[in-house]
């Protein structure tokens, strides 16, 4: 039996199926201007009945979410805390918690009501994750101050950490990486993190985001390319 894990992006999603740990089948889709009204449903539902699965794990890294010290309870106030950073219709999200105790932090996030019925119909084991967990769980932080960028199609997530404490974090939907430059750049100038003494470590689709990297470099010193997403190798669904 095999095992199948989806990461949902903007306007899109990846996929793999593996057994015991070899990836035996990997795709993405994506969104465009000319595709069917319901294509991104039929595609997930073409996914999800190829193979007969064991498990399948979702992550989500979509930005409707919001950041909270963990061990806030109040949940019953996730959607109207997620709402201050998206617009949220409560009828066509699933409210959905993902606690990270490395660094004391918990996400509340949403994913599309549909999809989420549709993965659970399946009455398979699921286990579904929000990106900046699975990210920050992965992160190996120093006694220093660090930005740590993780790249997708159109898309960027990123911490800003001081001295293994998380700063900030921000997940961004643009369609172009020079918008992904200012967005850190203006991220760092607003929590006083001095350019000279801050270290950037980069993940994921660094060779598709190559002319961000390459910008990057002309104001940063500091800069390590930790994870290039190769094929079989894509770095949040690849274990934890």
């Amino acid at each position: 039996m095999e095992q199948l894990k989806l990461l949902f992006t903007k306007d899109g999603f990846q996929y793999q199926v593996s057994r015991n740990k070899t990836v035996s089948l990997e795709g993405s889709f994506f969104l465009t201007e000319e595709s069917a009204e319901n294509a991104l449903n039929e595609k997930i539902e073409e996914v999800l009945i190829q193979r007969r699965y064991e498990e399948i794990t979702v992550i989500s890294a979509l930005n409707h979410f919001t950041l909270m010290p963990e061990g806030f309870s109040h949940h019953e106030v996730g959607y109207e805390l997620i709402a201050f950073n998206a617009p949220v219709d409560e009828n066509a999200e699933e409210l959905m918690l993902s606690v990270n105790k490395k660094f004391g932090i918990q996400f509340y996030y949403t994913f599309p009501k549909p999809l989420y019925l549709l993965i659970k119909d399946l009455s398979l084991p699921t286990k579904f994750n929000f990106s900046g967990e699975q990210f920050l769980n992965k992160i190996s932080a120093k006694n220093q101050k660090e930005i740590h960028i993780n790249l997708y199609h159109q898309q960027c997530e990123f911490f800003a950490l001081d001295h293994k404490k998380v700063i900030l974090y921000n997940n961004l939907d643009v369609n172009s990486e020079v918008d992904f430059l200012y967005f850190i750049m203006f991220t760092i100038s607003k929590i006083d993190f001095a350019i000279a003494d801050t270290h950037f470590f980069v993940y994921g689709e660094t060779t598709e985001n190559e002319t961000f990297i390459s910008e990057l470099r002309k104001f940063v010193k500091n800069l390590k390319i930790v994870y290039d997403n190769i094929p079989k190798k894509n770095f949040i669904l690849n274990g934890r």
